[in-house]
């Protein structure tokens, strides 16, 4: 009988066990939640959002929109869960999380074809096809494992989760209703900021305690790596005075509605669930103390009287060096029945996460039925990501979110600028997907987009 087992039932863990099942595959889904948790976890059902609750964008023309449009047409249980579960967000894609996991959580242990075993794992078995997407903040032994049977020293970066705040609790007096550019219903509480109150929080922000590492790792603390698109923003306000201005405190395209009245600076807080009693604050990923956090949060117009439900957090992520370990289906070079998926193979983000899983289940399933592999071709957002995670790109590799810059030029030059050509892309894209789903022989295609009969 064909099997797999898959570890971790985090966003990738579900995606690959839902993936693999649904062909007919039985699958073992093995997580240790709830027995053991990872200092960033709390929920023990599948698939917690431990960081922002947003999917980001929605739109086409933004390389992550694409993704989930690609992932929606394959049939992917993620995307199924987040429209179930969606909060308004604008053009964005936000989610209940509880509401969320527990829709995954329902589904996967209800699949005729999955066996839940609730128990950390510890190494990989020889012979038996395995997705480990046991994510960047994999348990020591299991870390340890890898590490010596499979990709040697690791690398590692730290990753910051934004704040929570009883929705009650903010001042409505001073805030307001609005989404950038009127996009959306008015979806955003934003908190307005003289010139002269941003100086304020910005010095106060600059010069506040934050929270020691060496909970989570003791040995990199002078070495602290943070990616980019999950910056803390004590870390971000350090490179200059005008870089929160221009990054998440951007005041362009917010107008109070009551006023008509243009801001220095906007703290915008996003819906955190369906029934709107709680607001994240968008991009004030963190690692400050949390006593520092009240302080100097608190000092954000219309956040005085905030209380706070969840502090901002720090905490290690681990990823492999994948181009030199990984194929482009996610399976290790050495040992092509075990593939990796997630955030420890080097994607960045909650939906690029989602599709690493997506491509290792279905080619897990693939493997244990004696079938050639399918490798999505570069031209899509799906195949471009497990590109870059099997060849890499200039210099050292460093995690990805989806982006246009991995994927090919269109063939043509686009007129009317770097939208125009999005859309292109996307619609090359989403030709390929559809012709894959719809197609009735199996087939593969290389990274330029030519059928080839698997």
């Amino acid at each position: 009988m064909a099997h797999i087992n898959v570890y971790g039932a985090g966003l990738a863990g579900c995606e690959a066990a839902w993936q693999a099942a649904q062909t007919g595959v039985d699958v073992t889904l093995w997580e240790m939640k709830p027995k053991k948790f990872t200092p960033a976890h709390h929920n023990p059902g599948f698939a917690e959002l431990v960081c922002s609750n947003s999917l980001r964008s929605d739109r086409l023309s933004n390389a992550v929109g694409l993704l989930k449009e690609e992932l929606s047409r394959m049939g992917s249980l993620i995307m199924q869960a987040a429209r179930a579960t969606q909060v308004a967000a604008g053009s964005a894609l936000a989610v209940d999380r509880d509401l969320f996991s527990a829709y995954i959580t329902d589904r996967i242990r209800n699949h005729p074809r999955i066996t839940v075993v609730e128990a950390e794992v510890t190494s990989i078995p020889e012979n038996e096809v395995t997705v480990v997407a046991t994510g960047p903040l994999t348990s020591d032994p299991m870390a340890d494992y890898i590490r010596t049977h499979l990709a040697g020293d690791g690398l590692h970066f730290f990753d910051a989760v934004a704040p929570i705040v009883d929705a009650a609790t903010i001042n409505m007096d001073v805030a307001f209703f609005a989404s950038r550019y009127d996009k959306g219903d008015a979806d955003y509480i934003n908190c307005p900021m003289t010139r002269e109150q941003y100086d304020t929080f910005y010095h106060a922000l600059v010069e506040a305690e934050e929270a020691t590492l060496k909970e989570f790792d003791r040995d990199v603390q002078k070495e602290l790596k943070v990616f980019e698109g999950c910056m803390p923003v004590e870390v971000m306000a350090r490179r200059g005075y005008d870089t929160l201005c221009y990054g998440p405190l951007k005041p362009v395209g917010l107008t109070d509605p009551r006023t008509g009245a243009h801001s220095f600076a906007v703290v915008q807080l996003r819906r955190e669930n369906a029934e709107g009693t709680m607001y994240n604050l968008v991009g004030f990923q963190t690692h400050l103390t949390f006593p520092e956090q009240r302080r100097v949060f608190r000092l954000i117009p219309g956040l005085e009287q905030a209380e706070f439900l969840r502090y901002g957090v720090m905490h290690r992520n681990t990823y492999l060096n994948s181009p030199a370990l990984l194929r482009a289906d996610y399976s290790v070079r050495q040992r092509p029945e075990v593939f990796f998926a997630g955030q420890m193979t080097g994607v960045e983000g909650y939906i690029e996460s989602t599709g690493s899983g997506f491509v290792a289940g279905v080619n897990a399933a693939r493997r244990v039925l004696e079938q050639e592999p399918v490798i999505f071709p570069q031209i899509t957002m799906i195949g471009a990501m497990a590109h870059y995670v099997s060849h890499g790109g200039e210099g050292d590799f460093t995690p990805m979110n989806a982006n246009f810059g991995i994927v090919p030029l269109p063939e043509k030059r686009v007129r009317g600028g770097k939208a125009a050509r999005n859309e292109v892309l996307a619609a090359r894209s989403l030709a390929w997907i559809d012709s894959y789903t719809g197609r009735a022989t199996d087939t593969t295609e290389d990274e330029t987009g030519r059928a080839e009969q698997a």
